[in-house]
């Protein structure tokens, strides 16, 4: 369901990404060649501006607190310059169409973000709420289509999955944050989009969880059914008592699934 890796989607623990990063790693050090970085920087460029153009249009047919626009336009940039930085990640001669994909969601997720930060907290944040599910449809479509493309053009390199899998659990925390802002349940969704961020940190006390995870359908399973459970808490007729089900049930899977694989790389830790 993801672009460039199967399993990373809400910002599960990595699944087995040894040999991808190995191969990523040989071109480390070997400079990025003009070719990329040109192919990059073009590809980026022609998105960001359309990107623009495309905040002002919805700014002005869904009447976008001007700041919602500045946000997104400065999120994108950061993201962009981030992926820019990391080319010497990208072990294939092009940027190619697979990231370029993923990029124009990363236009859409910032959108999404600045909508939930800078809206969703006016009077009347329903005058939003469809065209924000719908945008984050669109989102979750194209996170199907880039990773198709990455397979089918061979394109599949380490920046591509860190690119896409950065992306996945920020829009988690997005959602996170309008199930919270539109009152469909408490404080803690949050913990739904914070979870990924709270391994990070884990991992620079604990370097063992770093170690890659053997793939899992379960972490697939209760990957899928975190998108769905927060795509479907922004529907206007989904509401307490049944929304606060949902998102602790979305929350109690995913704790379930982080415990399940931080114990299993603890446990491979101690064997070795």
């Amino acid at each position: 369901m993801t672009a460039h890796t199967e399993d990373s989607l809400a910002g599960m623990p990595g699944d087995g990404h040894g040999a991808m990063e190995h191969a990523s790693a040989a071109c480390i050090g070997s400079g990025i060649s003009r070719q990329l970085r040109n192919d990059a920087a073009i590809s980026l460029s022609m998105i960001f501006v359309a990107a623009l153009v495309f905040y002002l249009v919805a700014a002005s047919v869904q009447a976008l607190a001007p700041s919602s626009v500045f946000a997104a336009g400065c999120l994108l940039l950061v993201i962009f310059a981030l992926v820019m930085h990391g080319l010497e990640f990208h072990s294939v001669p092009r940027f190619g169409v697979a990231n370029r994909v993923t990029a124009v969601r990363a236009s859409i997720i910032s959108l999404v973000s600045a909508i939930i930060v800078f809206d969703y907290g006016a009077a009347t944040p329903d005058r939003n709420q469809e065209f924000l599910i719908g945008l984050v449809a669109l989102a979750l479509l194209l996170d199907g289509i880039d990773g198709y493309l990455a397979r089918r053009f061979r394109l599949e390199s380490e920046l591509g999955w860190r690119f896409d899998m950065e992306l996945d659990a920020f829009l988690i925390l997005a959602l996170s944050a309008a199930c919270y802002l539109l009152d469909k349940a408490g404080w803690w969704v949050l913990l739904v989009g914070l979870m990924r961020y709270v391994f990070i940190i884990a991992q620079r006390a604990y370097p063992a969880l770093k170690r890659p995870l053997p793939p899992s359908f379960r972490r697939k399973l209760i990957c899928v059914y975190q998108v769905v459970a927060l795509l479907t808490l922004l529907l206007p007729f989904v509401v307490p008592p049944a929304s606060i089900v949902i998102a602790a049930s979305a929350l109690v899977l995913l704790v379930y699934s982080f415990a399940t694989d931080v114990l299993f790389l603890v446990r491979a830790d101690r064997v070795s």
